[in-house]
């Protein structure tokens, strides 16, 4: 059997006392096995420890203890380098703020950057940057300012880097936010064609009643720890709202219909 995409090990994350303070551990003894494929929704309120999570798995914050495997090798130990360098062509992250990920004066330039730090010629760069603009609906765009595009195309423009540099797996922070109801759509119609393309997807958010039709499993996080992980329709069935997480089916028939796509 093949292993998980990714295997989390018994993560854990303790910060140091503070002036006259006691340690605190954001993250307690976290286990995940994530599949290659699977549309994996991590929910819980803010300071439950998504985004720290999330920095752990793509390799930006090191724990306390436990590991991270990717594709069966560890992440923070041994040969690291070599696991990093393929995770790096792996893994894409979409931050909750879409301006923080800007770095070209046009919007091709800024596609165009990930593939060219991964090494690819110009020409080949270019050609995939290219491609992603078109996927993501932005090939008119390509000469414009990144910092005119709306919210939901600034989103569109952070999966379209991604998708230059041949990412299979995409974690999306808070991908809602700041965002109007054009702009929410125009993201979910995103997670929706990446999902049919067979990508893998971790999507760190409480907002649930947007996107939770989408997922293929569910994990409530509070307080660092694992509190329920499973399908989506039995998990919100042990919702408890100590969690912070609300259920989303108080405006919908059942988990399935949970989202604010039209179609």
């Amino acid at each position: 059997m093949n292993p998980p995409l990714f295997a989390v090990n018994n993560i854990c994350k303790i910060f140091p006392a503070a002036s006259g303070g006691g340690s605190f551990t954001a993250l307690h003894n976290i286990n995940i096995d994530i599949l290659t494929g699977q549309c994996l929704i991590i929910a819980g309120s803010n300071g439950s420890g998504k985004t720290l999570l999330m920095r752990i798995i793509a390799g930006l914050l090191e724990p306390s203890s436990g590991d991270v495997l990717f594709r069966g090798q560890s992440l923070y130990s041994g040969r690291r380098r070599e696991t990093e360098k393929a995770l790096r062509r792996e893994l894409g992250l979409v931050f909750q703020d879409a301006d923080a990920q800007i770095v070209g004066e046009t919007v091709i330039e800024d596609v165009t950057f990930g593939p060219e730090n991964l090494g690819l010629s110009a020409a080949d760069a270019s050609a995939c940057a290219d491609k992603a603009l078109a996927a993501m609906g932005l090939a008119e765009k390509r000469d414009n300012s990144p910092r005119r595009l709306s919210g939901g195309e600034k989103r569109r423009l952070a999966v379209a880097g991604v998708l230059a540099m041949g990412c299979g797996t995409i974690i999306m922070d808070e991908p809602f936010a700041n965002l109007d109801w054009p702009g929410v759509v125009q993201t979910l119609s995103i997670i929706r064609d990446l999902k049919n393309d067979g990508k893998t997807l971790i999507i760190l958010t409480h907002e649930l009643e947007k996107v939770l039709a989408l997922a293929d499993r569910l994990i409530i996080l509070h307080q660092g720890v694992i509190r329920h992980d499973g399908n989506p329709a039995a998990v919100v069935d042990g919702l408890d709202p100590v969690w912070g997480v609300r259920d989303p089916r108080r405006n919908y028939a059942a988990v399935k219909d949970c989202s604010w796509l039209e179609d």
